[in-house]
């Protein structure tokens, strides 16, 4: 059987709030389109952990670690995020 985490970041952008739910896999897939388009530090994401990554105190910290990542690129794009960001924030869903 296979299991996978899905991570849940709450995302905050003036007065809007709401939750985004992607697997590790799906940050791995924005972050390499972005080092390509955008020319991000290919080491900015936190890196895949294969021992014990279901572990209670690794999913936090990669929570953690994961958010700070979204938050970073954020600061670096503070007027227009890149198409593939928002569509991963779900910008298209909460802020007009």
């Amino acid at each position: 059987i296979s299991s996978f985490q899905v991570y849940i970041i709450q995302v905050n952008v003036g007065n809007h709030q709401w939750t985004v739910k992607h697997r590790y896999s799906d940050f791995h897939d924005l972050h390499e389109k972005l080092v390509s388009e955008k020319k991000i530090d290919k080491n900015l994401l936190p890196p895949k952990k294969i021992i014990g990554k279901n572990s209670k105190s690794l999913v936090e910290k990669r929570q953690k670690e994961l958010e700070i990542y979204l938050q970073t690129l954020l600061l670096k794009f503070p007027v227009t995020a890149p198409k593939v960001l928002s569509h991963f924030l779900h910008f298209h869903l909460y802020v007009s």
